[in-house]
């Protein structure tokens, strides 16, 4: 098995905890890569150092150490992955830094693969044309960017019209993501196994507007109806303005996420045991 791992160097303790990943690899006799970038970090390791695309292409596992962010940029290789947290809550987190001593069982063989459904957001002009693609583990969100006021967010569903809403803006997540930016929203938590698209408006003006839970081969298209400036953001990353009269399509994506899970916990375990980490 050859393994990349892909550390988040920014975070705090994610130097530590890669050296600490490096040692229990050599330990099992697996053969690793890091990128290139980072040989004055690893020089003492027995790391092989790549391109990042060389790396990921030709690896059967990623490994990668940080929080949720830094997994979900990595599932987005499209090899089975485990997180490693060295942030702060990491939902998608397969093992903690006190568990290091699991990693053997990607050479025994000893783990399950999830497979988490993705979101494909597009950007059409007003013509028709696509402009842009991104792909979503967590969530797209379409928002208002700079200017501290509300906007009105028009939303077909399935080629018909849903709703007008006076908002923020507009969090499309999948069930994976209904522990990120969704549940800040007040989004209900849904287990990853019920596939589905959550609909959940940001700050909205209104007594009555709620999450909605859709069918996964669900798609959406939203545009902007008034005078702000709009971007979508997806997993996170900078927002991407989405022009005067273009809109967003959002549908179910043709790939998925594969997460490695070696620990034989239920969603809601997991679920428990992370909110009550934040609540220490």
């Amino acid at each position: 098995m050859k393994i990349a791992l892909l550390p988040n160097l920014t975070r705090k303790s994610a130097l530590q905890v890669s050296l600490d990943v490096c040692a229990e690899l050599e330990k099992h006799g697996m053969k690793y890569f890091i990128k290139r970038d980072y040989i004055e970090y690893f020089k003492n390791t027995e790391a092989e150092f790549l391109p990042l695309e060389e790396m990921t292409e030709s690896c059967d596992v990623v490994i990668a150490v940080g929080g949720d962010g830094t997994i979900i940029h990595a599932a987005k290789f499209g090899k089975p992955t485990l997180g490693i947290n060295a942030g702060r809550i990491a939902f998608m987190a397969g093992l903690e830094p006190t568990e290091l001593e699991m990693l053997s069982a990607l050479k025994s063989g000893e783990y399950e693969i999830d497979r988490r459904m993705m979101l494909r957001a597009e950007i059409v002009s007003p013509d028709g044309e696509i402009l842009s693609t991104h792909y979503c583990v967590n969530d797209a969100v379409v928002a208002r960017g700079l200017q501290i006021k509300m906007d009105d967010f028009i939303v077909e569903h399935n080629g018909k019209f849903l709703n007008k809403y006076t908002a923020d803006g507009i969090i499309f997540s999948t069930p994976t993501g209904s522990t990120a930016y969704n549940l800040s929203a007040g989004g209900p938590v849904v287990d990853p196994q019920i596939e589905s698209v959550l609909l959940t408006p940001i700050c909205t003006h209104s007594l009555f507007s709620r999450s909605l839970i859709f069918k996964p081969d669900s798609e959406f298209v939203l545009r902007g109806d008034g005078d702000a400036e709009i971007g979508l953001s997806c997993d996170g990353e900078d927002a991407i303005p989405i022009g005067k009269g273009c809109s967003v399509r959002i549908k179910r994506a043709e790939m998925c996420g594969e997460f490695i899970r070696i620990k034989n916990e239920t969603f809601l375990e997991i679920l428990n045991s992370k909110l009550e980490q934040r609540r220490l």
